[in-house]
């Protein structure tokens, strides 16, 4: 029991924290905040006044004293005040629009900005489906609170405080009989309001989980597909979206509640004014002014109490999803450049992998004791099993990831005590998957390089052999791809990421299974473009069709996360050992093939 209450108090000062850093977002524009609160005062001052006002009138009316100038004046305030509650009403609603607004704008472009800057160990351990949600979800019932929540309940909470002030100064009795029923109200919506604030954060984990499995599925909607696994994947997303509605009619259950508790006990309220006020009236212990007066404030106290709880379970889900934001924005990048790294100055083509040893998971090492070194222009060709470690050798060398031990360098600079952009900037990448953004197919090979001309990327094109498909499209460089690229064949993709390779003008090149899945005609053509992209510069090439790399200068067979056997093609072969049998598994492969 011990155990439990402290986990609440736990999570209440987290939730407690996550709001005030939330509201941090707002209070940032320190003198349109201050304006905003000075005018919510003036608005709260003046919704109290026109009971007050209407209560003087009644005074007047009944008891038949004052004149009517003295009327017309009173008169003249309330239809002021009126006026005016209605203007400081409109002007807070503009600035705290306008707030609202900049601080989701702060928020949004923080959170993408750190998403952005966060290495691969950041996206291994989490489905993008999770993270969109995290973009989108959870920031659009943040905007929900920001934008009319919090200034709801902000109104609520001033409007409260004010109309209390007036009700002592009319009749301090009469202002403890209103508050004796709305104390019974504040107890009853309390339970119903926290009931259902957990209901509600539960349904964001549960939106978050469903959001996930759709992403994935969706993404891979043609293994979904090719699979035959639509089905299977409906009931399993209908199963999950079946406990997404219990618990969300469970949390709008207990949160329309609170409207049906605040109706009863403003009912209450008012009989009971009525009755015992009237009694006093009667007895001519009150006016009969400061009853009318206390009839108005009685929904003047309601309205907002009402709207707090109302909107509670929405500053809830408003917490709870900006925690989630703040949890992904607060948690450590993993890789950091040193205080003291310097910039990676201009690569000549020198590589040295020294005793490296390396785990994605602590404990699990995927690579051990590997040591290779490259020399500027050659052709280093990776080969052996899936999963053995060859685009991991890849991934550490651009530091995507830091090593568990040894050292890795180019030219004569460790990879890990220089800044890792002016790095990577000189190491283009061909990959087995190529991904093009949704732009046009000349904005697509600008990325390569600030600065690119149109000229270098029609050059680079032309290099590529990609120039003469380009220009048979609509509107040639200006088309633009969705998708993907989904449009085009695997092919022209590739040819398209080889030109945005040497619209980079990189010092070295990375190319993992940069011709698979292709046919003949086309991987001659991208072999080609390729060969084009090598001139000059180090490069290594992952291939699991040992044809691609047979003219490399050094070959590393790797197999179980160790360099198991190098030297060239011939030599290897000459060896017969793994990359032997590696060779002559995939050309008896092409003999039967060849043989009807």
């Amino acid at each position: 029991m011990n155990t439990d209450n402290s986990n609440d108090g736990v999570k209440q000062k987290g939730m407690l924290a996550n709001l005030k850093r939330l509201l941090g977002y707002l209070t940032r524009h320190k003198v349109r905040f201050t304006l905003m609160a000075v005018i919510m005062v003036a608005y709260s001052i003046t919704l109290a006044i026109i009971p007050t006002i209407s209560g003087l009138i009644m005074n007047i009316l009944s008891e038949g004293s004052g004149t009517l100038a003295e009327f017309i004046n009173i008169l003249a305030v309330l239809i002021i005040a009126v006026i005016m509650f209605w203007v400081f009403g409109n002007i807070s609603q503009r600035i705290l629009a306008g707030i609202a607004q900049k601080a989701l704008y702060n928020l949004r472009t923080e959170i993408f900005s750190k998403i952005q800057k966060s290495s691969l160990n950041f996206f291994d351990k989490r489905p993008i489906g999770e993270l969109m949600s995290n973009v989108t979800n959870d920031l659009d019932v943040v905007d929900q609170f920001l934008s009319v929540s919090f200034m709801t309940v902000m109104q609520a909470i001033i409007t409260v405080v004010i109309a209390t002030v007036f009700m002592i100064f009319i009749n301090p009795y009469f202002t403890v009989l209103t508050y004796v029923t709305i104390l019974g109200m504040l107890a009853i919506s309390g339970l119903l309001s926290r009931i259902a604030g957990q209901a509600f954060r539960f349904l964001q984990e549960q939106m978050a989980e469903l959001n996930g499995y759709a992403e994935e599925r969706m993404s891979g909607q043609k293994t979904v597909v090719a699979s035959n696994q639509q089905w299977p994947f409906i009931k399993e997303f209908d199963k999950m979206s079946q406990k997404v509605d219990k618990t969300g009619e469970k949390a709008q259950l207990y949160s329309m509640g609170n409207t049906a508790v605040a109706l009863v006990f403003q009912n209450l309220q008012n009989i009971v004014i009525f009755v015992v006020g009237g009694f006093l009236v009667i007895q001519k212990q009150a006016a009969f002014g400061d009853l009318v007066a206390f009839i108005g404030f009685s929904s003047i106290l309601m309205a907002p109490l009402t709207q707090i709880f109302a909107f509670y379970n929405q500053i809830i889900s408003a917490v709870v999803g900006a925690g989630r934001v703040f949890y992904i924005m607060d948690e450590k990048t993993e890789l950091l450049d040193k205080e003291d790294a310097s910039p990676m100055p201009k690569i000549d083509g020198y590589v040295d992998f020294v005793d490296v040893d390396f785990s994605y998971i602590p404990g699990h090492k995927i690579l051990r004791n590997n040591s290779f070194s490259a020399n500027p222009g050659q052709i280093i060709g990776l080969c052996g099993p899936t999963g053995a470690g060859k685009s991991t050798i890849m991934n550490i060398l651009t530091r995507y990831y830091d090593l568990d031990s040894g050292e890795i360098k180019v030219d004569t600079h460790r990879v890990d005590e220089v800044q890792q952009d002016t790095l990577r900037i000189q190491i283009a990448q061909v990959l087995q998957d190529p991904f093009l953004f949704t732009d046009t197919i000349m904005n697509n090979l600008k990325y390569a390089r600030k600065g690119a001309t149109e000229e270098d990327c029609i050059q680079a094109a032309k290099q590529a052999n990609i120039h003469d498909f380009i220009m048979q499209q609509p509107l040639g460089y200006g088309t633009v791809l969705r998708g993907g690229g989904a449009e085009l064949s695997q092919g022209q993709r590739q040819m398209l990421t080889i030109a945005r390779a040497m619209v980079a003008d990189p010092r070295m090149l990375i190319l993992d299974e940069a011709t698979s899945n292709v046919d003949t005609r086309t991987e001659k053509m991208i072999q080609e473009g390729l060969l084009k992209l090598q001139e000059g510069k180090t490069s290594f090439i992952i291939a699991h069709r040992l044809s691609t790399i047979q003219n490399a200068d050094q070959i590393l067979v790797i197999n179980d996360g160790e360099i198991i056997e190098r030297g060239t093609h011939q030599e290897l072969l000459d060896m017969k050992g793994f990359y032997y049998n590696l060779y002559m598994s995939q050309f008896r492969g092409k003999v039967n093939d060849a043989i009807p």
